[in-house]
């Protein structure tokens, strides 16, 4: 039996041959997405009634949408985790995506997306980075590399087939982790109608027909289990290659614009979905803590050798650098509740000590700059203006990340996954050897952190002492020199 051919998953066999109308459009079908919004989706459909069809849209050129199609577009989501003491760990088919679409090989079909009659929602994860404008995608003929230029010509398409019809425009959900993530869309879809030249009353057809949610998104989705494949298999009497593993937790906070709540049932489930009017404290706290957690230890924790977020927590030199980060220099600069924000940290660290979730601290390397510059740098910023000195550890964790985009530690090769000038210009800025000039050099450099960081008063000399210590020690007696060299 070991050595008996699985078929792969399919519709049939899965029974979920039921059509569902297209509701939804999501751009970027990646392990978030269908571990988070697709998931939701899929058990408003089976609990609440919903009835709405998912089309998947390939954001980037080296996307894998071919490999749902190949399985109808179902997989398998394991949801493992601890919740209130109780271990949790269930397992099913999620069956809302109808279709995957790669629109640079199925244009026709991409654009077909904006005729769909009961087309009501877009959702989306293009990264941090996904929500740029890019001015040298000066044509409307696509398709296009940018996320919000395919947007703008689907919504286009839309509105020109149906003639401007105020009841077609649509619900744009993005989960894209920045502030007024929804907004900023909105300003760059404009931005395109304007360099296009398209027709005025498209604009007006965006800012009166069409809404624009801001959110917050929270869950841990490593994604594929590759280390232990094997182990989920053996759980399945089928063949998946698109499995999801993801924790137990999920938080969407969504920003209430046009009575989302009579739209979307999400009431009528048991999980953690708010619709609010103000998402901001909210977003604050999870991305200072939550997100600036995984961020501000990454380079410590991959520097000592540590290759998952369980792992680096659970090593007394990481753990206690990420508890004391948190606690004495990011809780402090977030003007909340100071009982709320510790409860919040320790349930946090509780979620990075999932025995279930290998989280792996290459793939939170992904755009490491951007995400520094997002989650870290307004703790250490606000820091400074709130306390007239340096927070050492938030310090640390910078000269962390300038050491890691080096390329190598010792004989082992460093997982650098960012976009090609950042890396480039680390390259250029290495090629240095001197320490007080790469600090000069990296924190100067504005296209990083959209301020020049030699101007807070004793950063470079900071991060150049902590740099000399991590090159000529280990990691852990360099962090404890460079804290005594400072008390």
């Amino acid at each position: 039996m070991e050595n008996q051919i699985k078929q792969k998953l399919n519709r049939e066999l899965n029974g979920s041959q039921e059509k569902l109308p297209v509701k939804i459009i999501q751009f970027g079908g990646g392990n978030f997405m269908r571990g988070f919004t697709d998931y939701v989706i899929d058990k408003l459909n089976k609990e609440a009634g919903f009835n709405a069809g998912i089309v998947n849209v390939q954001p980037t050129q080296g996307g894998s949408v071919h490999k749902l199609e190949e399985q109808d577009n179902l997989y398998t989501l394991f949801t493992r985790g601890i919740r209130k003491g109780k271990i949790i760990d269930e397992k099913q088919v999620i069956s809302a995506i109808q279709k995957s679409i790669n629109p640079y090989t199925d244009y026709d079909d991409f654009l077909a997306l904006a005729k769909e009659e009961e087309l009501e929602f877009i959702f989306s994860n293009t990264t941090e980075t996904g929500i740029a404008y890019d001015e040298t995608e000066n044509s409307y003929q696509g398709p296009h590399k940018n996320f919000p230029a395919k947007l703008t010509v689907l919504l286009y398409e839309r509105f020109k087939y149906f003639n401007g019809t105020a009841e077609k425009g649509l619900r744009i959900i993005p989960c894209e982790l920045i502030e007024n993530n929804a907004f900023t869309l909105r300003d760059m879809i404009i931005k395109y109608a304007q360099l296009w030249n398209l027709d005025h009353n498209f604009v007006q057809w965006i800012n009166q027909n069409n809404y624009f949610h801001n959110t917050l998104v929270d869950r841990i989705v490593p994604g594929y289990p590759k280390d232990d494949a094997q182990t989920y298999e053996d759980q399945l009497d089928y063949e998946d290659q698109m499995m999801v593993v993801s924790e137990i937790f999920l938080l969407w906070v969504i920003q209430d614009v046009g009575n989302l709540k009579e739209r979307i049932p999400f009431d009528k489930i048991n999980e953690q979905i708010l619709v609010v009017h103000d998402i901001q404290p909210y977003r604050l706290r999870k991305v200072r803590i939550l997100n600036g957690g995984h961020t501000l230890m990454l380079a410590p924790a991959v520097l000592s050798g540590k290759e998952t977020v369980k792992e680096s927590i659970d090593d007394v030199f990481i753990g206690k650098f990420l508890s004391e980060t948190i606690f004495n220099e990011v809780n402090p600069t977030l003007g909340l509740n100071e009982t709320e924000l510790k409860d919040f940290a320790e349930e946090v660290f509780d979620r990075f000590r999932n025995p279930f979730i290998k989280h792996y601290l290459a793939s939170i390397a992904l755009y490491f700059v951007s995400k520094f510059k997002v989650r870290i740098l307004p703790s250490l910023l606000g820091y400074v203006e709130i306390n007239k000195k340096l927070p050492l550890n938030l310090v640390f964790s910078l000269a962390g990340l300038i050491r890691f985009y080096q390329g190598s530690f010792g004989e082992k090769s460093l997982p650098i996954n960012d976009e090609g000038p950042i890396v480039a210009k680390f390259k250029e800025i290495w090629s240095n050897e001197d320490y007080g000039k790469v600090a000069k050099l990296a924190l100067s450099e504005v296209t990083f952190w959209d301020t020049d960081l030699t101007q807070v008063d004793g950063l470079k000399d900071a991060v150049t002492k902590a740099l000399w210590e991590i090159d000529h020690n280990c990691v852990e007696t360099g962090y404890q020199n460079f804290i005594q060299f400072y008390s």
